[in-house]
């Protein structure tokens, strides 16, 4: 039993405690991994195959982009819009302008590859050019009529040509830009299928892992392909993520369609490619199971010598000490926080009640300084109040009449602002108003002739309640970031009146200055969602305290802040908030 209770001990319970929990964890590891690696395996091979497949994709959709580039340039051609506006004033093209309309065409095939020919018709589905009378509804099914007439502008693809099985046919409606983007008519463009052909643009990735890849237009007919003569195309289409046998061999599909044309991407993959590799990697794992366990018994050796060694050190110590004589263990120590705050803690133990008194005392010290400094740090604005009106009376004595209003203007702005008590925190928007003319008072005879500015309220708005200190920021940024970032005199408008929403106020702030583009707006957004502002100008509330504000006080019942511009247009900055304040929303 002695034996038995000597083996127990801290060393030895985190020895077998840390080897038992590896010897599961590493045979639960093993096991899984020898019996999912296939599977990995496999996942990895897919994804390089969905890679392929979207690079593929991206090629397709960008000779898609070139051909709907072309025939959008050939339907906004100057000459083209204006002889079919002409034919629909009821004026039939002649035959001299049908060429004309063919040497503006030309000039667009010459720089265009892939494209066997393009075809322009009427809105009445007479034929323009090629220079013959065949119509549009002879040359191609109602249906596919009604199909580009329910684009309204917009290319649209067809796929294989049911005439000529060698091209591929795409139409959209020309419509004329002049006369509120009316039709006017239609241009059908012919691409030779090699156009699509996809395979030697994907980096060779054909030739690295034996891919075949194909291309479907909607019904299912082949646009490109790699496949064999022998193999069913639409069988292939049903057996998405399956595997198939083509020629002998095993194969694992993949399909990736084209938003713009519906058409269909297959890519046929051996599925011995996506299993080679399966003996190296459980060979390297059996390795890997080896030789963790071995490191590991080694580091839960040293580890459990660490942990344990301070705490034997640190009994024998205890063990030593005598009552009334509590002897300090300064001198163990350990690299493991755990065991060095234990050390501490025994430590403090024997000068605890003299720590305790000297915490008190420094407690009460502590606190009688704060106490003194937060009387020191208390401002009677009154003097301030006394000696701007003192000014007042001296300007005014003196006949500087504008000089003394400024100076009336900033005691009223001071007062307003200094006024710290809790009942001031909510305020009627007539007293934002005051505080917000005197501000613009202020900068007005600091700006000069640039600053003009104005207010517009109505009455009964006045009297809605708001958070102290919500409009003057909106001002001063129209200010900074407006008026005084233009060239020449800038002009500030604050207007207040009754929202379309029922029971809610308006405030909007206007400037005229240089105006934002989208991405500063965003940023703007984007700022106010973090809660910070990316202003560097000025030492203002800034806007995005007021967005905090607003949401603060009056949680789901605002909006929060709009900002409208557009560069060289102008900034406005607005808000809504309702008119009866609700008790509980104040934070």
């Amino acid at each position: 039993m002695i034996k038995l209770g000597q083996l127990n001990t801290l060393r030895n319970q985190i020895f077998l405690g840390f080897m038992f929990v590896m010897v599961i964890v590493l045979a639960t590891v093993g096991y899984f991994m020898y019996d999912q690696v296939s599977v990995l395996l496999r996942n990895s091979a897919e994804k390089h195959i969905q890679q392929t497949a979207i690079q593929a994709t991206g090629k397709l959709d960008e000779l898609i982009r070139q051909i709907n580039t072309l025939t959008a340039q050939v339907a906004t051609n100057a000459s083209i819009q204006r002889l079919l506006a002409q034919e629909v004033d009821g004026k039939q093209i002649s035959f001299t302008e049908r060429q004309t309309i063919q040497q503006e065409v030309r000039k667009y095939e010459a720089y265009s590859t892939g494209i066997r020919s393009i075809e322009l018709y009427t809105g009445d589905f007479r034929r323009l050019l090629p220079l013959d009378d065949t119509s549009l509804s002879s040359r191609v099914s109602d249906e596919w009529i009604s199909r580009v007439d329910r684009g309204k502008g917009r290319l649209v693809w067809f796929g294989l040509d049911p005439r000529n099985s060698d091209v591929v046919i795409a139409i959209r409606n020309i419509r004329l830009i002049d006369r509120s983007f009316m039709k006017a008519g239609y241009i059908m463009v012919q691409i030779e299928k090699s156009y699509f052909q996809l395979t030697d643009e994907v980096d060779g990735t054909q030739s690295e892992t034996r891919e075949l890849m194909s291309l479907f237009d909607e019904t299912g007919r082949t646009i490109s392909s790699d496949f064999s003569a022998d193999v069913d195309g639409n069988t292939i289409l049903d057996h998405e993520g399956e595997k198939v046998t083509v020629s002998g061999e095993d194969y694992i599909v993949v399909q990736k369609q084209s938003k713009a044309t519906d058409w269909r991407l297959v890519i046929l993959t051996p599925v011995d490619y996506t299993t080679e590799g399966i003996s190296v990697l459980r060979t390297a794992i059996i390795v890997s199971g080896i030789v963790g366990s071995l490191l590991f018994l080694v580091f839960t050796f040293i580890l459990s010598t660490m942990i344990t060694r301070p705490i034997l050190n640190l009994i024998k110590v205890m063990r030593g000490a005598r009552f009334g004589t509590l002897i300090p263990i300064s001198s163990v120590t350990s690299t493991t926080m755990e065991i060095n705050e234990l050390n501490n803690t025994y430590n403090q133990m024997v000068h605890s009640l003299n720590e305790l008194i000297e915490v008190v005392y420094q407690k009460e010290i502590i606190q009688s300084r704060t106490e003194l400094k937060a009387l020191q740090a208390q401002i009677n604005p009154h003097f301030l109040f006394n000696t701007l009106e003192a000014f007042y009376w001296s300007l005014d004595e003196k006949g500087e009449e504008e000089l003394a209003q400024i100076v009336v203007a900033m005691s009223g702005l001071f007062r307003y602002v200094i006024n710290r008590s809790d009942e001031d925190e909510w305020v009627t928007i007539g007293d934002e108003l005051d505080h917000a003319e005197r501000y613009l008072k202020i900068m007005e005879m600091r700006m000069l002739d640039r600053l003009t500015w104005r207010i517009e309220s109505d009455e009964a708005c006045r009297r809605v309640p708001l958070p102290k200190l919500l409009i003057q920021p909106l001002v001063e940024n129209a200010i900074l970031h407006g008026v005084e970032q233009k060239v020449g005199p800038g002009t500030v408008k604050l207007c207040i009146k009754p929202s379309s929403r029922l029971g809610y106020t308006m405030v909007m702030v206007t400037d005229d200055g240089p105006g934002m583009d989208a991405a500063k707006i965003s940023s703007l957004y984007s700022a106010m969602e973090k809660g910070r502002t990316n202003s560097t100008k000025g030492t203002g509330i800034g806007i995005s305290n007021v967005e905090r504000r607003l949401r603060l006080s009056y949680e789901d019942e605002t909006d929060g802040l709009e900002i409208r511009s557009e560069e060289g247009q102008g900034t406005t900055i607005l808000f809504e908030i309702p008119n009866e304040h609700r008790e509980g929303t104040e934070t």
